[in-house]
C-alpha cells in the first residue's frame, strides 16, 4: 500500500521537510494560502514527486478532519509534519491562539485517528515555549486534555491579548498537548513528538528579525553555542530523525533545535 507523507504548512520548513522525506511516497501538501500551496506542489511535482494538495484551515475542525480523511484515502499515513503557524509579527493574539494552539490540538486529534501503525508525527513548536515560566499544574492539565473546541474558552487563555505573549503560551501548549497525545497515538502503534526551532531563516523568521524584537533575537543568536541562524534544512534533518526508524523509542517529547540558545539563556 502507498505510504503517505502529510505536510501541513508549505513555508520554508514544510517545503524542506517535504523534499527530504517525500521520495517514493505520496506527498499530501496542505496550506491555507492557495498560491503558496500551488507553487509548492508544482515545484515538487516538477522534481518527480507524487504530490497531492489540499487547502486547509487548521483552526477549523471540519477542515482538518477532511484533510485527515483525504490522507487516509490516499494510502497508509506513515508520516505527518505539522508546520503551520503564525508569529507575533504576523498576527493578533486571537489569530495566533487559533492557529498555533487550537490548530495543533485539532491536527493531533484528527490525525491520531488515521495514522498508520508504525507511523509517526512531528509538530513544529518553538523555543519560545521554553522561554516563559512553566504553566501551573491546572493550566497544563487543561491544555493537555480538554477537548480542542474548549481550549480558546479557558479563562486564562481568553485573557491573553498581546501577540508576544500568545505565541510562547501557544507553543508551550504544543509541548504539553504532544505529551498527552503520545498515549493515544501509542495505542495505534504510532509515535508523536514536537520540535522547538530557534531562529530559523524562513520568511517568518526574517519577518521577526525585522520586527521590534529583532535585536533581541540577534543577541540570542550571538550568545548561542553555534552563533548562527538556523536553516529550514536543520529542521528537516531533525524531523527526518523523529519520523524515521532510528527514533522508534522516542515519543511524547520535545526536541530543541535552536543552536544552543536555550542552553545559553539558562546558564546565566
Amino acid at each position: 500500500m502507498t505510504e503517505v507523507l502529510v505536510v501541513i504548512g508549505v513555508g520554508g520548513m514544510g517545503s524542506a521537510i517535504a523534499r527530504r522525506l517525500g521520495c517514493g511516497k505520496t506527498v499530501l501538501l496542505a496550506d491555507n494560502n492557495a498560491g503558496a500551496l500551488a507553487a509548492a506542489a508544482d515545484s515538487m511535482a516538477a522534481a518527480g514527486h507524487h504530490v497531492e494538495s489540499r487547502g486547509v484551515d487548521v483552526a477549523s475542525s471540519d477542515s482538518v478532519r477532511a484533510l485527515a480523511e483525504q490522507a487516509a484515502a490516499l494510502g497508509e499515513v506513515t508520516q505527518l509534519a505539522h508546520t503551520a503557524g503564525l508569529s507575533p509579527a504576523q498576527a493578533s493574539a486571537e489569530a495566533i491562539l487559533a492557529v498555533d494552539l487550537l490548530g495543533t490540538a485539532l491536527v493531533l486529534d484528527e490525525f491520531g485517528e488515521v495514522i498508520a501503525p508504525g507511523g509517526a508525527g512531528v509538530v513544529i513548536a518553538s523555543m519560545a515555549g521554553h522561554l516563559v515560566p512553566p504553566l501551573s499544574v491546572d493550566h497544563e492539565h487543561a491544555l493537555a486534555h480538554d477537548p480542542p473546541g474548549e481550549l480558546l474558552q479557558l479563562d486564562f487563555i481568553r485573557k491573553i491579548v498581546e501577540p508576544a505573549f500568545a505565541y510562547p503560551i501557544a507553543k508551550q501548549a504544543n509541548h504539553v498537548r504532544v505529551r498527552a497525545a503520545a498515549d493515544r497515538w501509542g495505542r495505534r502503534g504510532a509515535r508523536v513528538n514536537s520540535i522547538s526551532p530557534g531562529v530559523i531563516s524562513t520568511s517568518m523568521g526574517q519577518q521577526e528579525l525585522q520586527s521590534p524584537v529583532g535585536d533581541g533575537m540577534r543577541a540570542m543568536i550571538a550568545m548561542s553555542g553555534t552563533c548562527r541562524i538556523g536553516t529550514p534544512d536543520d529542521i528537516a534533518a531533525a524531523t527526518a530523525f523523529l519520523l524515521g526508524p532510528e527514533s522508534t523509542f522516542i515519543t511524547g517529547t520535545d526536541l530543541l533545535v535552536d543552536g544552543g540558545v536555550i542552553a545559553a539563556a539558562k546558564s546565566y
